[in-house]
């Protein structure tokens, strides 16, 4: 047995006792696609394993998330940071090694994964930032110059998801993503061809991808050829569909849907290992040489690093200001005075949507914070997201940093997050509020990663009027408000605008989401209330209560209007109320209580939270004698002021709760 097969092997029978030690995995795609991964990662990927996060690295991402074990095994074998006692511990509560892939917990994994399409989706946009960055900062030499390549399978093909991500990398022509598609033919339920039997070929042709077919998933040596071949070709990606066996070897669960989710069994291990010629009264068997001759990766990585740092310092010499520029954009730099020409907003301003806000912002930063990018998802004259000093981010000019993400608001959340990953580049993603719906799990995934994407979501209530029920967002605030590391704003004015944007450029954990109006509102005047926003804060007095304190009425985006008008209409009833803005419940959850009370005073029970959504979770603040005006059912065809007076969001309503609140 030669080396190449022993180390294939390795990989194969640690996926085995893996699942079978931890009694749960996916056995049957490692198996499958050893021959693959040893091949990609001996011959091909450029990696250094003493330092994973080497910039100019190729990106590897396992969209089959569920093949896990193929990920680490390879990772253990190379010289990572990961040990055998990691693989052992495989699907543990402390370990590092989790069902399926984790970004932060495993050295050398790029990206979570495992729910199918996403990881697709964020290759797409690791390969959007390489290209961008390549034509900003390449001169005759290519100081940033690396390769996405993507594992798939039936499922991420089978996701829609994978149709938005692939469609536009083909429009974009990005040459230097590289997907292999494990074409083995099964799915959970049983043949793929249940329930699909698309020309696969034929489709990503159609989306102007460079094909490649490889019959036999053990061929190593086609498959490298496969790998050189889609390197040549630099004005297409490419996708290579590979052949394989799931749970190759295993004498009677070899093509199953049982080769797929749960362990081997014992018996069937031994069969296997038979098959393969291995010893098998050893679990985790890895034989010295293997490790001696998979190590080599190791010097080979330092070496790339050192060649790369070598031609990085030559960079420095030679074009000293772009050295600088690069470095602003991997640490994201803010220079002085980044904000500078950011309005100040004054009430005879006004009134002004603050999706308004939004567009001031952005292009009041943007030559000053050149690492900003982003698009809509064919939204952008309503949503007001275009860069004005640069075109369309496109194959003819990859330098320019408005992307035309198309009707895809997946995957354009999805690739916002790969480029986030990527480095060097802070993407913002625009839609209207309620197509959150259509992005929602790589929303999600954005959060479990802490990637500090910015969702620019417009149109954020019924205020957005005629075009009724099917576009006016009900439960998507407090949806998002309920999925953790997601900081949500909605801002009730022009300055709280401004201040939410200056927020999520300088977030670097997670996140962060504004949440914009489509009607004009009002421009508070801070001579009058309060002078500072203390949007930093997620919750401000910002009209407060003259004498004794009676009733707090909180609000968040175009509310806040209507709690002013009730306050003052109190008043001339002897009833003194404080008005809060609470622009962001995460940002308020992180102040120490004692500004929390100083801000709802405990004493102070008579409490009522307005707000054009659902009102579920606003017991947090309202407490249990408090009361919400929201709205539970959905919206309707109207305009915007018959909506608001029909459900309820009147002077004159609200007025008759805090009576009766009070009476109480």
């Amino acid at each position: 047995m030669n080396i190449k097969v022993k180390s294939i092997d390795s990989i194969r029978c640690l996926a085995m006792d893996a699942v079978q030690k931890a009694n749960s995995g996916h056995p049957g795609t490692p198996m499958a696609l050893a021959p693959l991964a040893y091949t990609l990662w001996m011959d091909h990927l450029h990696f250094n394993p003493k330092n994973p996060k080497w910039f100019n690295r190729d990106r590897f991402i396992l969209s089959n998330g569920h093949a896990s074990l193929l990920q680490y095994s390879i990772l253990y074998l190379c010289g990572y940071a990961i040990s055998l006692n990691d693989i052992k511990d495989f699907r543990q509560w402390y370990s590092t090694t989790p069902g399926h892939p984790e970004l932060g917990l495993t050295p050398g994994i790029e990206t979570t994964t495992g729910p199918l399409g996403q990881g697709l989706m964020n290759a797409v946009g690791m390969a959007m930032a390489e290209a961008h960055l390549c034509s900003i900062f390449n001169r005759e030499e290519k100081l940033i110059d690396h390769y996405t390549y993507v594992f798939c399978s039936d499922g991420d093909l089978m996701e829609g998801a994978s149709h938005e991500a692939c469609s536009l990398a083909g429009h974009l022509a990005l040459g230097k993503l590289i997907c292999v598609f494990d074409n083995n033919d099964i799915t959970i339920e049983g043949k793929a061809t249940l329930s699909c039997n698309d020309n696969i070929a034929k489709r990503f042709e159609s989306y102007h991808w460079h094909v490649e077919i490889v019959e036999d998933g053990n061929d190593t040596d086609a498959i490298s050829r496969a790998f050189s071949l889609a390197k040549e070709v630099t004005h297409q990606p490419s996708i290579i569909i590979l052949k394989t066996h799931i749970g190759y070897g295993s004498p009677n669960k070899q093509d199953t849907p049982e080769a797929h989710g749960s362990p081997l069994g014992v018996e069937e291990i031994k069969l296997t290992k038979e098959f393969y010629g291995w010893p098998d009264n050893e679990s985790f068997l890895v034989p010295e040489e293997v490790i001696e001759h998979m190590a080599q990766k190791v010097v080979d990585g330092q070496l790339l690093e050192a060649e790369w740092n070598s031609k990085l310092e030559n960079y420095r010499k030679k074009y000293p200001q772009l050295a600088q520029e690069l470095t602003n954009y991997l640490t994201q730099y803010l220079p002085d005075g980044w904000d500078q020409d950011v309005p100040v907003y004054l009430p005879s301003d006004g009134p002004m949507a603050t999706r308004e806000i939004s567009a001031d912002f952005i292009n009041a930063v943007a030559d000053r914070v050149p690492w900003l990018l982003g698009g809509s998802a064919d939204l952008e004259p309503s949503t007001l997201t275009m860069i004005k000093t640069s075109g369309y981010f496109g194959k003819d000019n990859y330098q320019n940093r408005n992307i035309a993400f198309g009707i895809r608001e997946h995957g354009m959340c999805g690739a916002s997050t790969g480029m986030a990953l990527h480095g060097g580049l802070r993407p913002y993603a625009a839609t209207f509020f309620i197509f959150t719906d259509y992005a929602r799990p790589a929303i999600r995934l954005a959060c479990i990663m802490k990637i500090p994407v910015i969702y620019v979501m417009t149109h954020d209530s019924i205020g957005l009027g005629e075009d009724g029920t099917t576009h006016q967002p009900i439960e998507q605030l407090a949806s998002f408000r309920a999925m953790p590391n997601m900081c949500l704003i909605r801002p009730a004015d022009a300055n709280e605008a401004s201040q939410a944007w200056k927020y999520a450029l300088t977030k670097k954990d997670g996140p962060t989401m504004l949440v914009l109006s489509r009607q004009k509102l009002p421009i508070f005047d801070r001579t009058v209330y309060s002078s500072e926003t203390g949007l930093l804060r997620g919750a401000y007095v910002l009209s407060p209560e003259e004498g004794a304190l009676k009733v707090i009425l909180i609000g968040t985006g175009s509310e806040v209007q209507l709690a002013l008008e009730v306050q003052e209409n109190l008043k001339n009833q002897g009833i003194e109320a404080r008005v809060v803005s609470m622009p962001s419940w995460d940002l308020f959850r992180k102040q120490p209580k004692s500004y929390q009370d100083k801000i709802l005073p405990p004493h102070c029970k008579a409490r009522l939270a307005i707000e054009a959504g659902a009102p579920q979770g606003w017991e947090e603040w309202v407490g249990e004698n408090g009361h919400v005006l929201g709205i539970s059912i959905f919206g309707a065809s109207a305009p915007a002021k018959e909506l608001f007076k029909h459900y309820g969001f009147t002077a004159e309503n609200i007025i008759r709760k805090v009576m009766k609140m009070i009476d109480e």
